[in-house]
């Protein structure tokens, strides 16, 4: 389908066009305040038509969460991997050493995100936007705590204690699926990381990098992480609290906290997942 064929049917499927201020309502309405930090995962063509398209979620995000806010949107470049991981699809095996070599390496200012959407791949390049020096794993964010979060994200902990989502739970910060479900919400594969179960399978890992200043392949190995309950852990939790979602122009969304959602997933999974 081409882009403006898709663009027809969010058209078609918006009463009236979205705008900045009618975001702003709605994120208030969620529970959405001045001064939280939040994470944000979402669909851009789930919310409607939208005036100025991902500018504008980003400016109402913004203004409702002031200055004195953080805004956080994960900002992953997946395509710079060890091409031994690869299925979607598969490279021929005389290719891998080759593309270890040849892979241009990550640089927080201009690595392009991969299979992110528009909304993160905007945000990152905004003025006041810090990334987080991770070859695959990046977040962005803006706001008072902006730095903070970024900072320390080391290789070899992707979604761990040294990453974003570690640093979001401890400030007590929010998460909001804005137009996707929780098979998306990335703050629980710091749930994998928190729940220390044993015999946890490990793979290993590669990208390149800049270490001073010159260009290298760094391998190391890393839990694999598996999203595949995550819809079944986030559905579990709404249950739990009896939640109910809201409409962000016309996506369905979900505000709920980091801390509560990820300590409820630690102990979800060491009742329910076996290795």
């Amino acid at each position: 389908m081409k882009q403006w064929e898709k663009e027809k049917l969010v058209v078609e499927k918006s009463k009236i066009p979205i705008t900045k201020d009618l975001l702003v309502k709605d994120l208030r309405k969620i529970g959405l305040q001045a001064g939280d930090i939040v994470i944000v995962h979402s669909s851009l063509s789930k919310i409607g038509w939208v005036v100025g398209d991902a500018i504008t979620v980003i400016y109402a995000l913004m203004e409702v969460l002031t200055e004195e806010g953080t805004l956080v949107i994960p900002t992953m470049t997946s395509g710079n991997t060890d091409p031994e991981n690869w299925n979607y699809p598969p490279v021929p095996e005389d290719w891998k050493p080759i593309i270890r070599k040849e892979m241009p390496p990550f640089e927080p200012a201009i690595s392009s995100t991969r299979g992110m959407g528009r909304m993160p791949e905007l945000f990152r390049i905004l003025p006041n936007v810090f990334r987080s020096n991770h070859p695959q794993s990046s977040f962005s964010a803006w706001g008072k705590h902006a730095k903070e979060i970024v900072s320390e994200h080391k290789v070899e902990t992707s979604f761990g204690y040294n990453s974003p989502l570690r640093k979001v739970y401890d400030l007590k910060g929010k998460i909001l699926l804005l137009g996707v479900h929780h098979g998306s919400n990335t703050s629980l594969h710091y749930a994998e990381v928190k729940a220390e179960l044993p015999n946890y399978p490990i793979e290993p890992q590669g990208a390149a990098l800049l270490e001073n200043g010159k260009r290298v392949w760094k391998a190391w190995k890393e839990m694999k992480y598996d999203s595949d309950d995550f819809e079944e852990i986030g559905l579990a939790f709404e249950k739990s609290i009896n939640y109910q979602t809201e409409k962000i122009g016309l996506a369905e969304s979900r505000l709920v906290s980091s801390k509560d959602i990820i300590d409820f997933a630690v102990n979800w999974l060491r009742e329910h997942r076996k290795y």
